[in-house]
C-alpha cells in the first residue's frame, strides 16, 4: 500500500485541523492504520491508531479527548480530526499502515508499521 498525507497547515492555538491520508493499492481494509508525529529534535511518536475494522481505536495520552481517528475503506482514506490544538502539537504528521490480522493490537511503535506516507506539517501558533 502507498500512502499520502495531506491537510496540514498553520493554525492558531485552540483551533482545529483535519488531516487526511489517501491509500492506494490493494487490501487497504486489511491494515491497521496509525498516525505518528515528529517534532524538531524529537523522535517520531505515536498519536492515534485504528483497527482494520474501525471498531477499535487507540490514542496517545497527550491527545485523548482532542483528536479523533477514523477511516473510510470505500474511499481508502484515514482521517485525523485535531481539535483544541496547542503549540505542543506542532510537528510533521505521518500516516502509517500495519498489515494485521483481525485481532491484532494497534501498535504504537514505528517498527510495527509496513508503509509510511510522506508527512504533512502542522504548525500551531500561540
Amino acid at each position: 500500500v502507498q500512502l499520502q498525507a495531506s491537510g496540514g497547515g498553520v493554525v492558531q492555538a485552540g483551533g482545529s485541523l483535519r488531516l487526511s491520508c489517501a491509500a492506494s493499492g490493494r487490501n487497504f481494509s486489511r491494515y491497521n492504520m496509525g498516525w505518528f508525529r515528529q517534532a524538531p529534535g524529537k523522535e517520531r511518536e505515536f498519536v492515534a491508531g485504528i483497527s482494520r475494522s474501525g471498531a477499535r481505536t487507540s490514542y496517545a495520552e497527550s491527545v485523548k479527548g482532542r483528536f479523533t481517528i477514523s477511516r473510510d475503506d470505500d474511499k481508502k482514506m484515514v482521517y485525523l480530526q485535531m481539535n483544541s490544538l496547542d503549540a505542543e502539537d506542532t510537528a510533521v504528521y505521518y500516516c502509517a499502515a500495519d498489515w494485521a490480522i483481525v485481532s491484532a493490537p494497534i501498535y504504537s511503535t514505528t517498527d510495527q508499521y509496513d508503509a509510511w506516507g510522506q508527512g504533512t506539517q502542522v504548525t500551531v501558533s500561540s
